[in-house]
């Protein structure tokens, strides 16, 4: 199978007075390129859940969405910070000795000092992991399943375009033979008016056609293109991570399209080949949006 780099999944799951909602989605990009947007106190977890997608995952522009809500009532506790404290103390003893006040400091003053008491919250636990990594995985595979549906459709959309590029390709290898014979019998009509010996006239003749047919023979470039395009419909039945493989064939095709165009001198065949290039752009186009 192969996957479009376009997708979306979501997943949301709640145990034990925590909830995690996970949303993953991606659009096509060259590499893999990661964003990942979750609450401060889940930074510890990034690495980890980076090696979690690259399971699920090899190339996209994605963007996951986590959030967390914490019902429990052990989400905070106080911590007291006693070198602060101490130093405040050593400020205000010096304050009273400098100015020969009472130091009348209490403990509930002090403890209103900044900083001598904070809230904190509780460290991330392995619980917490579980269930966050368990909600990743049901969002990626989701996603997953989003990319293999619409890669599916990209499959035969893409198949049935080859499909129609082969016709071409058939049109200029039959049209082509006809084209270099009604010019040589162009040529032979023409040579006849002016030459009266047969030889010379034989001789003109084949050397004029000679010439014409290395000028406008496409067969090498028809081999190759049918070749590349056989190539690619067997590629994508095959599936796999093929993204850049088939972005490659496809410069190739363009590249025999191009030559086929500049050497053509009939108007069917340039016909034929604009026919080709647009249809290899527009393959090129959604190609771009494989994995």
């Amino acid at each position: 199978m192969i996957k479009s780099m376009t997708g979306f999944g979501r997943c949301e799951l709640a145990r034990n007075d925590r909830k995690f909602t996970v949303e993953i989605k991606s659009v096509n990009h060259r590499y893999m390129d990661v964003t990942i947007k979750m609450p401060k106190k889940l930074n510890f977890f990034e690495a980890s859940i980076r090696n979690l997608l690259k399971e699920y995952m090899q190339r996209g522009k994605i963007d996951v969405f986590i959030t967390y809500e914490d019902y429990s009532e052990s989400t905070v506790a106080v911590k007291y910070n006693k070198e602060i404290a101490a130093e405040y103390m050593q400020y205000l003893n010096q304050m009273a000795e400098d100015f020969g006040l009472e130091n009348d400091i209490k403990v509930s003053g002090l403890s209103r000092y900044p900083e001598v008491f904070t809230m904190e919250e509780i460290a991330a636990d392995e619980e917490i992991w579980k269930l966050l990594e368990e909600t990743i995985r049901g969002a990626a595979e989701q996603f997953v399943q989003s990319r293999v549906v619409e890669g599916e459709n990209l499959r035969d959309d893409l198949i049935d375009k080859l499909n129609g590029m082969l016709v071409h390709v058939d049109y200029i290898e039959k049209r082509s033979p006809q084209i270099i014979e009604e010019y040589k019998q162009k040529i032979y009509e023409k040579v006849k008016e002016l030459l009266t010996d047969a030889q010379a006239e034989d001789n003109r003749i084949l050397m004029e056609v000679t010439l014409f047919a290395d000028k406008i023979c496409v067969d090498e470039e028809m081999v190759r293109l049918r070749s590349h395009i056989e190539t690619t419909k067997q590629t994508l039945l095959e599936g796999g991570s093929i993204g850049r493989k088939l972005d490659f064939i496809a410069q190739e095709m363009n590249r025999e399209a191009n030559t086929t165009l500049s050497k053509a001198n009939n108007l069917d065949i340039s016909n034929h080949a604009i026919e080709l290039k647009t249809e290899i752009e527009k393959v090129r186009e959604q190609i771009q949006n494989i994995e």
